[in-house]
């Protein structure tokens, strides 16, 4: 049984994640950690084996590392933060996803393999308003795929904050006479579980650390 942690337990994201895990057999939700729950990380560290992290980008670099200080493996879904400084950190490890979406990590490869035949791209990414970073992790890692697939420059992202979205992503490439459009559209935010209860099964037994990406675990 894996003993799991929340953090940021009282959000959207965190309180879909608690309810994941008390849904599978594999695991047990141990704590959760969050302000307006009035926990702390701290309390909850020492009856985890690993922490699921959807908090702030300015808290979660520090989440990371006081996680893996104690020992506990992390499962981070928070984006807008530099990762490197968990570069090279002993003691547990680190796995980041800027989206647990299957049909996102597809679109990403998609659109690199696209990225190769096409001569340009823009990628437009849609958010609900309360999101705090611009532009998205998917929406930078895409951008980052395409540009190594392609052996070019990164795409533009434009970036739209609307009440009433969950998380929308497109790829448009255009070629002479033609365009290619690429687009993943998350409905609920369920559809993110499968990939966070995959990384929280996967983690322990990571040989890198950092891991970025789901794709690196399908």
């Amino acid at each position: 049984m894996i003993r799991v942690a929340v953090a940021g337990a009282a959000g959207k994201m965190g309180a879909t994640v608690c309810d994941a895990v008390l849904g599978a057999d594999d695991m047990e939700l141990t704590g959760r950690a969050d302000p307006a729950l009035g926990t702390t990380l701290a309390e909850v560290l020492p009856n985890a084996d690993v922490v699921v992290d959807f908090t702030r980008p300015d808290t979660a670099l520090a989440n990371a590392q006081e996680c893996v200080a104690a020992g506990v493996h992390v499962v981070i879904g928070t984006t807008g933060f530099d990762i490197e400084p968990l570069r090279g950190a002993a003691g547990a490890n680190v796995f980041f996803a800027p989206n647990f979406a299957i049909g996102a990590v597809l679109m990403m490869k998609f659109a690199a393999e696209a990225a190769r035949h096409m001569a340009k791209a823009e990628i437009v990414e849609l958010h609900h308003d309360r999101k705090l970073d611009a532009p998205s992790g998917t929406a930078a890692r895409t951008a980052r795929l395409m540009a190594e697939a392609s052996g070019g420059q990164a795409p533009p992202i434009h970036s739209v904050r609307l009440p009433g979205i969950v998380a929308n992503q497109e790829v448009i490439l255009g070629d002479v006479g033609q365009t290619l459009t690429i687009r993943h559209d998350t409905i609920d935010r369920v559809s993110f579980m499968p990939g966070v209860l995959l990384a929280v099964r996967r983690v322990v037994a990571l040989t890198d650390s950092p891991v970025v990406g789901l794709e690196h675990l399908l």
